[in-house]
């Protein structure tokens, strides 16, 4: 109806106000300014047309002119509560809080009733995280108008940011049932479902949001951070990816987003990181993140700087000072580590993964993670490393119960994939393995494919069944060694010494150092231990750095009295201090005995301690698979097939040069430790001693029973069935493999009286009673070639089978350095063929047994076992690669003949 007044005679001005306050409905702004003004023209002192007027401009984004209406309006009428509520809304839009909480308590002393006055000043003292003001503001504009759902939504927001998500939930749900359709109350409800792990109804919560407003970008990524807390990581990315789409400057969208990413497409991930810090340079969770990932790619000084300005942005944030515990962990700074842990803990008591870290790097772990999976039973990766420790512990069953608890809360998580095959490997029980190894593979393979850190342990011994994933256990190699490259220059450049190394060196003695976690009780220890003290001190002095404290066993005091150079102990070093301190050693040739292994510390040898580093095969039967590492010492037996390809430039089995030794590569001091076991025939033990029967032909292991898989076991058990009166005899360790080997037994058909357990026994026990089995039989999926060694100096003749990579090849090496080159196999007919033979045709079998005993006794030791003569073959290996450098040569590979 006042539309069609005829304007240029209405001069009413009450008329010319409702007409301004009509298009101002109609978002006709302008109208609505020239409508207040013709007000203003004939009464200048109308309050609410300078009012009315100062509201269109500020909705015009003029804010700073409308406050200056709002003024004229107080001005015209000082008791005028709606134009200091307006005035005062004016003051936060341009962020300017204690002007804006000044004149909403001005408004409010002039009109008390007014409510969005009220809730407008929560707000601002929310922001201020004055939580008990915001929530008197709150319930006074609820008392002053029930039906209010936006204060019904602010006081939920302040009990959510409380912790008391109960009753957030409750008024929120209030709020919805004042105002339906409130797309933004959903959204906060669906967050409090979320924040009380009610992923289920948050996400239906989300998508009600999105349903009432379809472009609501804060939804769409709010379902997306549910979504990924739900493991549905694709649903994440979509809608993560809408929700940028809908607000490109949104940078907690682009955080998730990298989140999402992260396990699948790293460097995108990092560029979402880079782009919410580019938005929000103070986002302490974007750098976190950004930090987590630098980790990930292998760039420690670039995580730790991330990490380090989280925690400076937000000194309160607990995530920051754990995954500096972390980064500082794994770089040896422990006493560092364990302080950023524990203020981790203190900034949050609750935080399960502080005390899942603080676990790990404390030898009191299990009371750590016990305490972490209180706080948060779903945690998988406290029950991973809970399970972990188990396994260190001999406990594997509680291991395996363990594990399966992290893989049912996290299905695809590595770790504890691998970890779980380790344990049922150690108990011999091979249900669902194949699947298992399966699932394991395409973790790995999708980890590499993500650019991420292969973290799974595939390289430990335990895992002989993923040698053949060795492309991606070389990935893992170079990542986990970066971990160092970042926080401490190279010593020594790729492939060549520096001046200081080589100069006025030429003639004098090569200073070897040998780097190592088992200098003690350890089959590194017993392999090659005593034979260091043995080399040519005219022309090497010898250094031993150990990763690990003395065990106290008499293999350790031996080597510290006998090296000259004695052994230095990093076990409390930093990976940068201990290469610090071999370089400042003038080390020529690093020589690496671990591998792979546990408590290995790849990381030392990455920063080039030493101008040329070489590794051994003796605790990992397989390549480094990193350029810090320039000659690997093989054989022709182990290299074997391996060698064109490598040539060739395509192996994925071996990236090293090859220094090639004549005979095995696998060292040993049998002749200079074990000697004197056999001089008196009386000190054999018969097999009465203990409880084995003397009529029986007895087939044994006494290796590892994780190395032994479920076709090797067939095999055995078919041997069995072919040889009457045999007995399978083995180690027991651990018990509770015992069970599990019976019942396979069973399953193929074999009696379980015919397996036989012995416990463990200290070395030369265990070496001496070896003489109580007629056969030994390998393992053929990874050699136990230390049991291989043991038995082959008894006099007991072992089978192998020769496979086609350096694990399965290291028995070989031995038989055939020993001179028994039968004894080993193509195919695993022939390894049973021959098992049975030997069993059931006395000449033949006594022909093996007089040619062992010959080649321990001599005249002459057979190669094997001449290991003075062994070497001084790597002493010569050494000089040829020293003279290399010195010829300023890259490496080659090495034939000493």
């Amino acid at each position: 109806m006042c539309t069609s007044v005829d304007l240029p005679a209405q001069a009413r001005v009450d008329n010319l106000l409702l007409l301004g306050a009509i298009n101002f409905q109609l978002r006709n702004f302008s109208e609505s300014i020239f409508y207040n003004q013709q007000a203003i023209r004939i009464e200048p002192q109308m309050a609410e047309a300078y009012s009315n007027l100062a509201n269109a401009l500020k909705e015009l984004g003029d804010v700073r002119g409308a406050m200056q209406f709002y003024l004229k309006a107080i001005k015209c009428k000082p008791r005028f509560g709606d134009a200091y509520n307006n005035l005062a809304s004016a003051h936060m839009h341009l962020g300017q809080t204690n002007d804006a909480i000044e004149t909403f308590q001005m408004g409010l002393v002039i009109d008390p009733g007014l409510v969005d006055a009220h809730c407008n000043l929560g707000n601002l003292f929310k922001a201020q995280g004055k939580l008990a003001a915001a929530r008197r503001c709150y319930l006074e504009a609820i008392r002053l108008n029930p039906g209010f759902a936006i204060a019904w939504s602010n006081l939920a927001g302040i009990f959510k940011d409380e912790g008391q998500l109960s009753t957030a939930i409750a008024y929120y749900r209030e709020a919805i049932r004042l105002c339906p359709p409130f797309a933004d109350v959903y959204s906060n409800l669906g967050s409090a479902m979320q924040e009380q792990g009610n992923f289920v109804e948050a996400r239906q919560c989300y998508q009600t949001a999105i349903r009432l407003r379809p472009d609501f970008a804060i939804a769409h990524g709010n379902l997306g951070s549910c979504l990924l807390a739900s493991n549905d990581a694709k649903g994440a990315v979509r809608a993560l990816r809408h929700a940028v789409q809908l607000e490109p400057n949104f940078p907690d969208a682009y955080n998730n987003l990298g989140n999402a990413l992260r396990k699948t497409f790293m460097r995108e991930a990092i560029s979402c990181y880079r782009t919410a810090l580019h938005l929000k340079p103070d986002h302490p969770h974007a750098y976190s993140n950004l930090g987590n990932a630098m980790r990930d790619r292998g760039l420690v000084r670039e995580a730790i700087h991330c990490n380090v300005t989280a925690a400076r942005l937000m000194p309160h944030f607990a995530p920051a000072h754990a995954n500096l515990g972390s980064l500082l962990r794994e770089q040896g700074q422990l006493d560092q580590a364990l302080a950023h842990y524990h203020q981790a803990i203190a900034l949050d008591p609750d935080f399960a993964e502080a005390y899942t870290n603080l676990g790990n790097a404390l030898d009191d772990a299990i009371k750590c993670y016990t305490t972490a999976l209180k706080i948060a039973p779903g945690l998988a990766e406290a029950h991973a490393a809970l399970a972990a420790v188990h396994g260190d512990g001999g406990n594997y069953e509680d291991a395996i119960m363990c594990y399966e608890r992290a893989l049912a809360l996290r299905p695809h998580f590595p770790d504890a994939f691998a970890g779980l095959l380790q344990a049922k490997d150690f108990v011999c029980d091979w249900t669902s393995r194949a699947h298992h190894l399966q699932c394991l593979a395409s973790l790995l393979e999708a980890q590499l494919v993500a650019d991420v850190s292969c973290m799974s342990p595939v390289f430990h011994g335990h895992l002989p069944c993923v040698q053949p994933l060795d492309a991606l256990s070389r990935y893992a190699a170079r990542a986990r060694a970066n971990l160092a490259l970042s926080t401490c220059g190279h010593f020594h450049h790729h492939h060549h010494a520096s001046s200081s190394a080589t100069s006025g060196r030429e003639k004098s003695r090569l200073h070897i150092g040998y780097l190592s976690a088992n200098f003690g009780n350890h089959a590194i220890g017993h392999l090659l231990g005593p034979l260091l003290k043995y080399h040519d001190r005219s022309r090497f002095f010898v250094t031993c750095y150990s990763l690990t404290p003395s065990d106290g066993s008499s293999l350790r005091s031996n080597l510290e009295h006998g090296v000259e150079g004695s052994i230095k102990d990093l076990s409390s070093f930093s990976s940068s201090d201990a290469a610090r301190l071999i370089h400042a050693d003038g080390v020529h040739i690093l020589a690496h005995l671990d591998g792979h292994t546990a408590n290995a510390r790849n990381e030392i040898l990455a920063l080039r301690p030493a101008p040329i580093q070489v590794g051994f095969i003796l605790g990992f039967p397989g390549t480094f698979g990193a350029d810090y590492i320039d000659y690997l010492v093989l054989d022709r037996i182990v290299l074997g097939p391996l060698e064109p390809a490598r040539k060739a430039g395509t192996s994925h089995d071996i990236d090293e040069c090859a220094l090639i030794l004549p005979n095995s590569c696998i060292l040993n001091c049998h002749a200079l430790e074990y000697d004197d076991l056999f001089e008196n025939p009386g000190a054999r033990p018969g097999r009465s001693k203990y409880g084995l029967p003397e009529d029986a032909f007895i087939f044994a292991y006494f290796g590892q029973l994780n190395k032994v898989d479920p076709i090797a076991y067939g095999v055995w058990m078919s041997i069995l069935k072919r040889v009457p009166n045999s007995i399978l005899l083995l180690i027991k360790s651990p018990e509770s493999a015992v069970v599990h080997l019976k019942k396979a037994a069973r399953d193929l058909q074999v009696h379980e009286q015919r397996l036989i357990f012995m416990d463990s026994a200290p070395k030369r026990e265990h070496i001496l009673r070896g003489v109580l089995a007629d056969l030994l039989l390998d393992t053929p999926a990874c050699n136990a070639f230390d049991a291989t060694m043991d038995a082959l100096w008894t006099g007991t003749p072992v089978i192998t089978l020769l496979g086609n990579s350096i694990a399965t090849r290291a028995s070989a090496s031995l038989c055939t350095a020993v001179g028994c080159p039968d004894l080993v196999t193509s195919t695993l007919d022939e390894y049973e063929d021959l098992a049975v033979s030997l069993a059931l045709d006395a000449d033949k079998y006594w022909l093996f047994r007089q040619k062992l005993e010959h080649a321990r006794r001599g005249p002459v030791y057979a190669p094997l076992y001449d290991c003075k003569a062994t070497l001084k073959h790597l002493e010569a290996g050494f000089e040829a690669i020293w003279g290399k450098v010195i010829d300023h040569q890259p490496p080659g590979d090495i034939i000493i003949s």
